[in-house]
């Protein structure tokens, strides 16, 4: 290797290290150190409107509406919330089921849409049914196939709407399963939350999951729903939040207790269709939101190939290490603590080698910010 190119290289490396100790620093570091209280048995501060669509779910509802619909959120004897499933074209017997639990809940309620919207594909018309039927003006968001950690998640999803906050972001893991494909699926679905939990944490929120996430009714209609994205198949939960959020007017909710936990795919194929769904809304994110991602997958994406190339280049080899030994410092312990702090620490001994497989992960899924349409079905 030519001195020339070896120096190339090796500040090429130094660069790609030194953005990514940054993030991990500036960044990353706030969800590892979030230390914010939150109390189980606070009375309600919020009258809460859940909303559930379901679309073939006859399997999923019965194991997770009931865990919704028993929290602990009481104002006196009467529950200071409702629950809303919108039943959206289901070719299964999901009916049934939500019409015969009606009479056991009194704060629980069902619409059946029995038509789709044209032009309107994914779940964006039924939640905006859900939506505009709802009473309270705090509207709080999951999944059929999602079942909250604790029987306090409204308490604490609702304590997140402090003074000014319109918006609160929760975090949605997958359940614990074996196999390495589990594993997978939870370290990206930890590393994604990493950052859209820490940026918000930082003032630049730019995303939430449908999975565990609130806003405010009056938000909602003052942005005009999903009108400006209603053509796209995703995007109901994360392009909505990119439009709405300031860097004043969202709050983060990061306590096990208030998780909305969801059962992961079981084949790779099936996780691949997923993902490639969910990235390519990701093209139609404000600019700045997509520089900060873009750079730190960048670094991330020459980090590793410049690391082995510079450990080429001998009269550098030395300080070379150096940066790696700092970095991977660094890194390991803000991961560290950062799992921790999600309840995902089993993955700590995994983590150096899903962060060399995220190498891999943007080679095969950055072509869905750029090509892929995704279905026109949300289920």
């Amino acid at each position: 290797m030519s001195d020339n190119l070896g120096i190339i290289i090796f500040y090429i490396f130094a660069s790609a290290a030194g953005v990514q100790v940054l993030y991990y620093l500036i960044f990353f570091s706030r969800v590892a150190f979030y230390n914010r209280r939150f109390e189980e048995e606070l009375p309600p501060q919020e009258q809460l409107s859940v909303i559930i669509c379901a679309k073939n779910e006859e399997r999923s509802l019965p194991k997770n509406l009931p865990a919704v619909l028993q929290q602990r959120y009481h104002e006196h004897a009467e529950p200071a919330y409702e629950v809303i499933v919108v039943n959206d074209n289901s070719e299964d017997d999901s009916k049934y089921y939500l019409a015969s639990i009606e009479n056991g809940y009194p704060h629980y309620r069902h619409i059946e849409i029995k038509q789709a919207a044209q032009f309107i594909p994914g779940k964006k018309y039924p939640l905006s049914i859900g939506i505009k039927g709802a009473k309270h003006d705090t509207l709080v968001l999951t999944d059929a196939d999602c079942k909250p950690g604790s029987t306090y998640w409204l308490s604490m999803m609702g304590q997140g709407f402090e003074e000014g906050k319109e918006i609160v972001l929760g975090y949605g893991p997958y359940y614990k399963k074996s196999g390495f494909l589990n594993k997978v699926i939870r370290y990206e679905t930890f590393f994604s939350a990493l950052q859209y939990l820490s940026y918000a944490l930082n003032g630049i929120p730019y995303m939430g999951v449908g999975r565990n996430l609130a806003y405010k009714k009056e938000l909602f209609f003052r942005h005009k729903g999903f009108t400006s994205h209603q053509h796209l198949a995703s995007g109901d939960d994360d392009l909505f939040v990119n439009k709405a959020a300031t860097g004043k007017n969202v709050g983060v909710v990061i306590n096990k207790h208030a998780f909305a936990y969801s059962e992961p795919k079981t084949r790779w194929k099936h996780w691949f269709n997923q993902k490639t769904r969910h990235m390519s809304t990701g093209k139609h994110y404000r600019f700045g939101h997509k520089l900060l991602l873009g750079l730190f997958s960048l670094s991330h994406f020459v980090f590793y190939p410049a690391m082995v190339a510079a450990l080429f280049y001998p009269p550098l080899r030395e300080i070379s290490l150096y940066i790696i030994g700092a970095k991977f410092l660094i890194q390991s312990v803000i991961t560290f603590f950062a799992l921790r702090k999600l309840d995902e620490k089993d993955l700590f001994i995994y983590s150096w080698l899903m962060d060399i497989l995220m190498f891999l992960y943007y080679v095969i899924f950055t072509p869905a910010l750029f090509f892929k349409k995704g279905k026109s079905k949300w289920k």
